[in-house]
């Protein structure tokens, strides 16, 4: 798919979280000529990602050990890579967890580990990752935000919690780095069939990894700050927030 005259920032492809599979998905239509780091926990395990990768005519693809629950660790990761490999061009940042509503109602530590990984590691890289892309004066990131951060929902209020609260530090972020030459995509999409949600109906207005990377790549053409995944998922976005508490507490996962 045609994509528009205006390029990505050249540099290194970082995907944090190297096993996502829409992260994989930006990263083959990216990896043209580039350099891609995948960054994952059991590093060593990621051949046929690699492949995959080649097969998309990258340059070059490097794989990283990264643990996001390691926060001590986010900013020597960042780095080592630009020490190896130059400047970040693009950073994906696809990794987080679904975790089970039903056992986080019960278990606070499941609670905090969803937390964790999918508010508060990610708020530590994104600091990290922009004081560095400041410091090189370019670069662009993709924060993957969800339609179930826009309103809360019963069903899911801890991945959703996090979520929002994601939703709204990047935005604020993307206000701070106003005028710095960094561009910040956030990404707000339905549900999105694949592993992580193996098993579950899927929602109307569901999306594939093919479609959400499609529609990330094309933003970070255009230097969007918003892309919605469908479309037509802006409409419902709305009606989410005119809809009665009574309605909302019976809303579906």
């Amino acid at each position: 798919m045609a994509f528009g005259s205006r390029d990505v920032d050249a540099g290194v492809v970082l995907l944090l979280g190297g096993r996502s599979e829409i992260g994989l998905e930006v990263a083959r239509r990216l990896a043209p000529g580039r350099t891609v780091i995948l960054a994952a926990r059991r590093s060593d395990d990621l051949d046929w990602q690699r492949r995959e990768l080649g097969l998309s005519e990258a340059a070059a693809v490097h794989c990283v050990e990264f643990d996001a629950d390691d926060l001590g660790s986010h900013q020597a990761l960042l780095e080592k890579v630009v020490a190896e490999h130059g400047p970040i061009g693009v950073s994906v940042l696809a990794f987080g967890v679904l975790g089970d509503q039903a056992r986080a109602q019960e278990d606070a530590a499941h609670a905090v580990a969803v937390v964790q990984v999918d508010y508060v590691a990610q708020v530590n890289i994104l600091t990290s990752l922009t004081n560095l892309l400041r410091a090189q004066g370019n670069g662009q990131i993709v924060v993957f935000s969800s339609i179930a951060g826009v309103r809360v929902r019963r069903a899911n209020y801890v991945y959703g919690s996090a979520k929002a609260g994601l939703d709204g530090f990047a935005s604020g972020l993307q206000d701070a780095l106003h005028g710095s030459g960094i561009h910040l995509l956030l990404v707000r999409s339905g549900f999105v069939i694949g592993r992580m949600t193996a098993g579950m109906e899927p929602a109307p207005l569901s999306s594939t990894p093919d479609q959400v990377a499609d529609a990330v790549v094309a933003g970070l053409y255009r230097r969007a700050r918003l892309v919605v995944v469908p479309r037509r998922l802006r409409l419902v976005f709305g009606a989410i927030h005119l809809t009665p508490r009574f309605l909302w507490r019976r809303a579906p996962r």
